[in-house]
């Protein structure tokens, strides 16, 4: 088959990682007259390996196994069915393949097929291959070298801040102690005033207070 294997052009997160990468799932690449029994793997290979790879070899054996990969070549993973690449796809469906992701596998050697995280950044390059009771059914062609991200060693991480330079922090440093002191002052000052004008009680003032009596004429006196 002419089909050759590519990454996802679609934005997606983690689409290329230090230990993964998405591929297009191969849909309408294999012909669907195959045996329903035909199963589709991913086969993953250093890129200067390539020529080492024996097609012939059945994958989920030990020859193609995850576990022993590099030291041999290439390994086979995510084997599916044909019918599981349906063409065309229904809406909806989710046509990528994410090599990789598996971690809990990556080193039991009952699961061959491991779809394991990446050793190293390669280059790889996969292909697909058909395989079914009878052997290999048909085969794509080799990606292109995919060459994952490289992890950046501990020491060479920078330790400043959004990249900022070591005198500048200093510098930042150095104002908000400045500030913080002032702050301080400032409280200090305002506590002994607040205390004087507020803390202090008004002296009382007492009214006395006054009744008005009526007074009433008194009869004349009788003659």
């Amino acid at each position: 088959l002419e089909y050759k294997p590519t990454l996802t052009p679609r934005p997606l997160a983690g689409r290329l990682t230090a230990s993964t990468f998405v591929l297009e799932q191969p849909r309408c690449v294999f012909p669907e007259s195959q045996d329903l029994s035909t199963m589709i793997w991913l086969v993953v290979a250093e890129a200067a390996a390539t020529k080492q790879f024996d097609p012939s070899t059945e994958p989920a054996t030990a020859p193609l196994a995850f576990q022993t990969f590099p030291n041999n070549t290439a390994y086979a993973t995510l084997g599916t069915s044909l019918r599981s690449y349906r063409c065309p796809p229904p809406a909806g469906d989710i046509t990528v393949l994410r090599v990789g992701s598996e971690t809990a596998c990556a080193h039991n050697l009952s699961r061959p097929s491991c779809n394991g995280p990446l050793p190293a950044p390669g280059p790889y390059r996969v292909k697909f291959v058909a395989w079914n009771s009878s052997g290999l059914q048909a085969q794509t062609r080799w990606s292109e070298p995919i060459t994952l991200l490289k992890a950046e060693p501990v020491y060479n991480i920078s330790t400043t801040a959004s990249g900022r330079s070591a005198g500048m922090i200093v510098l930042t440093s150095i104002l908000s102690i400045l500030f913080a002191v002032l702050l301080a002052c400032l409280v200090a000052l305002l506590v002994p005033w607040c205390s004087s004008v507020f803390g202090s009680k008004a002296e009382a003032v007492s009214v006395r207070r006054y009744n008005t009596h009526h007074v009433y004429d008194q009869p004349a006196a009788r003659l």
